[in-house]
């Protein structure tokens, strides 16, 4: 298969988001398509699974020597996010087939330890989402200086996971309105300013903590200065849906090659089927 080793596409994307060109054409991706768009989100991984979202490291390798087998694409997520601003304007370019996009959450060490080794060794980028007061804090998460190696490296981005990761939508129902407003308005700033301050990179994206967001709180993501949001769902993104609520698949340790299989090839046929 066609493997992205430091691709210019890696650039394109970035120069998009950093440039803010969110009417910006994706060029030379071949025929107009419109196709569903696999977007996985990984947390954290182990030699043995201690929880859920603990992958075990053979079943990740297990996905990914899948991906590559199924001949999949592995694109920035930043690609992907041009390619839909495009497309909104009426660019109708396509993507790649059987485009994939992979993701991570929360900032865990293992990102660096696990996850980027063996993405490097595919040529394969990830988008990674963290909020930074974890980092160099707790001690499941990535120090300052290894989130630092991980974005000067072309293959993978850094971008917004809010501050420290409340439960926006619950925290909207137990507050008063201006106050959270001020609140959600502090996570999603602060984010992006301490991660420009100490890594360089601009800050475009923002994955909503546990998936939740409410119209509210996209209003604000586009006021903060955010061009898109990622939520959960197991649902492939679309050309057509909300550019602040995008849905990516959840890998838990329970989901296997061939399940993965299952929600991948519906993907490319078109299916909803998650």
């Amino acid at each position: 298969m066609t493997q992205l080793r430091r691709s210019p596409r890696v650039d394109f994307g970035r120069r998009v988001l950093a440039l803010g060109l969110a009417c910006a054409p994706a060029v030379g991706f071949g025929a107009a398509a419109a196709p569903r768009v696999p977007i996985l989100v990984y947390h954290r991984f182990a030699a043995q699974a201690q929880d859920s979202m603990t992958v075990r490291i053979e079943n990740f390798r297990s996905h990914l020597d899948l991906l590559q087998r199924l001949q999949c694409q592995v694109v920035p997520l930043s690609e992907w996010v041009a390619w839909r601003l495009a497309w909104a304007l009426g660019e109708r370019a396509a993507l790649p087939s059987r485009t994939v996009v992979l993701t991570a959450d929360d900032g865990h060490r293992t990102q660096f330890e696990v996850m980027a080794p063996m993405l490097r060794d595919r040529g394969w980028p990830a988008t990674l989402f963290v909020y930074p007061s974890a980092i160099s804090n707790a001690g499941y998460a990535m120090t300052w200086a290894q989130l630092r190696e991980l974005a000067v490296d072309p293959l993978f981005a850094v971008q917004s996971h809010t501050f420290w990761h409340p439960n926006l939508v619950r925290d909207r129902a137990h507050m008063p309105a201006a106050a959270f407003q001020r609140f959600a308005a502090d996570q999603l700033v602060r984010s992006r300013e301490t991660l420009l301050e100490r890594l360089g990179r601009p800050v475009t994206l923002l994955a909503w903590p546990f998936g939740l967001s409410d119209e509210g709180l996209a209003q604000q993501a586009r006021e903060a200065g955010y061009v898109a949001a990622f939520s959960l769902g197991n649902r492939s993104a679309m050309a057509d849906g909300p550019l602040f609520d995008v849905p990516r698949h959840l890998i838990v340790d329970s989901v296997d090659a061939r399940q993965l299989g299952a929600r991948l090839e519906a993907a490319f046929n078109g299916k909803a089927v998650s």
